[in-house]
């Protein structure tokens, strides 16, 4: 596929119908390429958050959130590489690119504003690598096929207040997820995990849903 290879019969159906699609094509021309510039990597590796869609074996889009300290989303030699943290086990997103490694990604700054997407080949890295990577699990490796930025003049300006302290020291230890805390859940945690959430004390649903309603969850 090309750089510029974007546009499939579907689309060019729609952009025809409503008479863009010269348009279209000296957009594509202009924005979409296969190499990050350095102003791609550099706008990567500020972000703290992204967006991650994958495909699963029934063909429908997962859309994740990825979040992490500023700059846990690494360029090595053209290819994006960020962390599979502790999750809830249901590894969605990673149970997908095993099957198909086709996956898109929104990187978003909500305060100047700006946004860039790629869309690539992923795979997965379980090797000893995640451990540049405090708190991974497991790496995930894409090789970008299309990056394009997108106008922002859609995109509403936010202020950033502060970075989750969910977020992996730098020893890779992280707090213990308050979900974690519910006894339906306690037989399916890790030792360690039982451990602590015995420590800290189990807690209700409803405990639980309004620590969330207050932006502890």
């Amino acid at each position: 596929m090309s750089d510029t290879d974007i546009y499939s019969g579907c689309h060019r159906e729609i952009q025809a119908r409503y008479g863009q699609r010269a348009l279209a094509d000296r957009t594509a021309e202009l924005i979409v390429h296969s190499e990050l510039t350095d102003q791609d990597i550099a706008f990567i590796e500020e972000r703290d958050f992204f967006f991650l869609t994958s495909v699963d074996p029934g063909g429908y889009p997962t859309v994740s959130y990825k979040g992490g300290a500023p700059g846990f989303v690494k360029v090595e030699n053209n290819e994006l590489v960020f962390p599979c943290y502790d999750g809830n086990g249901m590894f969605l997103s990673i149970g997908n690119i095993s099957a198909d490694p086709k996956v898109g990604l929104l990187f978003m700054d909500f305060e100047r504003p700006r946004r860039l997407r790629v869309q690539g080949l992923a795979r997965l890295d379980e090797s000893s690598a995640r451990d540049a990577f405090p708190g991974a699990l497991l790496l995930v490796r894409i090789t970008p096929q299309q990056i394009f930025v997108n106008c922002p003049r859609y995109v509403h300006k936010y202020t950033r207040t502060e970075t989750s302290r969910y977020v992996p020291k730098a020893d890779g230890s992280a707090p213990l997820a308050q979900w974690k805390r519910l006894p339906a859940v306690y037989d399916t945690l890790s030792p360690a995990d039982q451990a602590e959430a015995t420590r800290e004390g189990a807690i209700s649903i409803e405990d639980y849903g309004r620590k969330v309603d207050a932006g502890e969850g």
